[in-house]
Order: structure tokens, then C-alpha cells, then sequence
């Protein structure tokens, strides 16, 4: 009687995963490689001598944190939300700057010979420059932490955008140039016409790119920047006080974050791109 009832139930069950998978299909194996990683992670924690918690711990510790991200008691002092705002509007401003930038130097590094001679060895130079290292001398040329980061971000980011750009335009196909030449397009009529289109995917590749890294930067130059709100901050303030679950769910909002910034690039990527081909 007993197998008998539970026959129906492990079908009922097996039915109901066979339906998620089909209307999920690229759901069930990110959550079992999570699911298989916590586990392990957890295992791992409770070895003899294990000096970092395992998730439960760290749900444990920072459930305040978790249920409470908008709470705010003035300084520094803010909720999980309010750190990663600060952070994000950060990373905007400089991104944009950088986006403005990089694009436009770019552009002119790919369609001036002489002028990417001469700049392509600094622009090789300073684009491997860490963003660690411009910290202490944004700060000295600066003079104020806000700035200094902003600072940080955009030297950061704005590489990627800038050299993807200008390869961008010097693989526009020769047809193209030609075509503009017989119809004898303009400057302005070349520039929306034939440059911009065939280069956006070169510029969206170096626009995903810039903002992963505008988002590594600016957690680089929060952390060693005191008195800043942001997430940064946070994380060496945590680790300061040694409170190793807090570092960890910093952590975690910190990749979902970079994950959904990369995920809305994508789809603006795709969104104008199919305006631009109707």
C-alpha cells in the first residue's frame, strides 16, 4: 500500500521536472551547479580549521543586511542598496564620459593614419596600467576622493571603447567606401550612414567590455578610498571589523550586479542594432 502511493507521487514528480526542463531548458543546470557548489562550499567549512563560513553562516550573519538593504543611519552607515547605488552612479557618470571619449578618439584613430602612429604606442601603454595603480596618483593630482574614483573608472573604461572602436572603422569593408564615393556623400552623410552601422558591433563589443571593468574599478578605488559610500567601501570596512559574512554577501551582490550591467548591454546591443537594420 505504501509503494503504491508513493509510485504516483515520484511520477507526479518526475512529470512536473520533465515540464520545467522543457519550458526551462537553460534553468535547471545553473541552479544544480549552484546547488552542487553550495554544498561543497558548505561541506568544505565545516572541515577542522576552516577559516571562512559556509553559506548558512553567512545567511546567518547578515540576515539584517539581506532583509533590510534600504535602511540608512547617516555616514556611512547605509544598507546594501544605498551602497551599491552610490557605486553604480559612480560608474555611470565616468562610463559615459568614457563612452563619449573613447568613441570619438576611436573614430579618429581609425580613419587618420597618422594620427593612430603616433598615439597607438601611449594608447598601448596606458591601457595595461591596473586600476589599482592610477588610485594613489589620481589622488595626488586630484586632491578629493570623489573625484579621484570618477577619475579611475573613466581611465579604466575608456580602453576597451576606444581601441574595439577604431578597429571597427578600419575593417569597414572597401565596398562600402567606394559606394560612398560614387554617390558622393558628405562627411556627415558617410559618418550616419556607412561608418556608424558598420562599426556598432565593433563599439558594443568594447561598450560590454568597458563596463565590466568600470565596475571592477570602481570596487578597486572605493575600497582604498575612505569616507566613501559604496560598495567598495563596505567590503574594507567589513573586513576591517572582521566580519568575513559580510565581505561575502557584498560579494555576491557585486556579481549579480556585473551580471545584470552585461546582461543590459546585451540587450541594448541587440535593440539598436535591429533599429538601424529596418
Amino acid at each position: 500500500m505504501t509503494t503504491l502511493q508513493r509510485r504516483p507521487s515520484s511520477a507526479a514528480q518526475n512529470k512536473w521536472l520533465a515540464q520545467l526542463q522543457k519550458r526551462f531548458p537553460d534553468l535547471l543546470p545553473p541552479i544544480a551547479a549552484i546547488t552542487i557548489f553550495l554544498i561543497v562550499w558548505q561541506l568544505f567549512s565545516w572541515l577542522p580549521g576552516a577559516t571562512l563560513p559556509g553559506p548558512i553562516k553567512v545567511v546567518t550573519d547578515t540576515r539584517i543586511l539581506i532583509l533590510y538593504p534600504f535602511y540608512d543611519l547617516g555616514g556611512t552607515n547605509k544598507g546594501l542598496f544605498w551602497q551599491i547605488l552610490a557605486s553604480l552612479q559612480r560608474v555611470a557618470v565616468s562610463y559615459i564620459l568614457a563612452a563619449v571619449v573613447g568613441i570619438s578618439l576611436g573614430i579618429l584613430v581609425g580613419t587618420n593614419k597618422t594620427v593612430s602612429k603616433a598615439l597607438d604606442p601611449i594608447f598601448q601603454l596606458l591601457r595595461t596600467v591596473p586600476p589599482l595603480a592610477w588610485v594613489p596618483i589620481s589622488l595626488a593630482a586630484l586632491r578629493q576622493n570623489e573625484p579621484a574614483a570618477l577619475f579611475v573608472i573613466f581611465i579604466t573604461a575608456i580602453w576597451p571603447i576606444l581601441i574595439n572602436t577604431a578597429v571597427g572603422v578600419k575593417q569597414i569593408p572597401q565596398d562600402y567606401n567606394n559606394v560612398a564615393k560614387v554617390l558622393q556623400l558628405n562627411r556627415k552623410q558617410y559618418f550616419l550612414n556607412i561608418l556608424i552601422p558598420a562599426t556598432l558591433p565593433y563599439i558594443f563589443t568594447g561598450l560590454r567590455i568597458a563596463i565590466g571593468l568600470a565596475w571592477l574599478a570602481i570596487i578597486a578605488a572605493e575600497i582604498v578610498m575612505s569616507g566613501i559610500v559604496g560598495i567598495g567601501f563596505f567590503i574594507w570596512e567589513a573586513y576591517q571589523n572582521n566580519a568575513i559574512s559580510e565581505v561575502i554577501i557584498a560579494l555576491v551582490y557585486i556579481g549579480v550586479v556585473g551580471l545584470l550591467l552585461d546582461k543590459f548591454m546585451l540587450w541594448l546591443e541587440s535593440v539598436i542594432i535591429a533599429q538601424g537594420q529596418k
